[in-house]
């Protein structure tokens, strides 16, 4: 299991709820989470197999930015 973070520009839990659907059907995800208290909105994901590139697509599909942190 490997982990990756991401620098988001997801700002509250509104862009969390239009996120979620996109994480949360990704088969290669194990789990996720933001922290919004976090001023860089910290995306963290728990994966065996995907790329920093896959994740960076799963959120741009919900309108948001993901960059490798």
């Amino acid at each position: 299991m490997k982990t990756l973070k991401f620098k988001t520009n997801i700002q509250c839990t509104n862009c969390l709820s239009k996120v979620t659907p996109k994480l949360d059907g990704e088969a290669g995800i194990s789990s996720w989470e933001v922290d919004l208290s976090d001023p860089d909105r910290i995306l963290t994901v728990e994966t065996e197999n995907l790329t920093e590139e896959d994740i960076f697509k799963t959120v741009l599909k919900a309108g948001f930015i993901a960059k490798p942190k």
